[in-house]
């Protein structure tokens, strides 16, 4: 009987970690954002953990057509939109508008994804 009640306390904690993993890729918007008539207040970039390596090869791809050169494209702003794009399956217009200091946050939030940061 124990260690029946030892599995039901690991599932809970496992679901709340992933609601707090879920919670950690909805940026909030420091204030109402409106696009294409519609205001958002926050950013949902946990499709970003269903992104692939394709993904990333189709970012650069975007980046070279627009003449874009960085020795490291993961950094960069641009990069980081498409990739937001991809994972929200929003257009990249919706990123390109971003208040400068909404999109650098965008830009730090996708780039601490990338290489592991919380």
């Amino acid at each position: 009987m124990k260690k029946d009640l030892e599995i039901t306390e690991n599932t809970q904690v496992e679901s709340v970690e992933a609601e707090l993993v879920d919670d950690n890729m909805v940026m909030e918007l420091r204030r109402p954002y409106t696009f294409e008539g519609k205001e958002y207040k926050e950013i949902d970039l946990s499709g970003l953990d269903n992104l692939t390596g394709k993904d990333m090869i189709a970012a650069q791809k975007v980046l070279d057509r627009n003449g874009s050169f960085s020795f490291l494209p993961e950094m960069s702003l641009q990069y980081a939109c498409v990739l937001a794009s991809r994972a929200s399956k929003m257009p990249i217009e919706f990123f390109e508008g971003l208040h400068p200091r909404e999109a650098l946050r965008l830009k730090n939030k996708v780039t601490g994804f990338l290489y592991g940061q919380e």
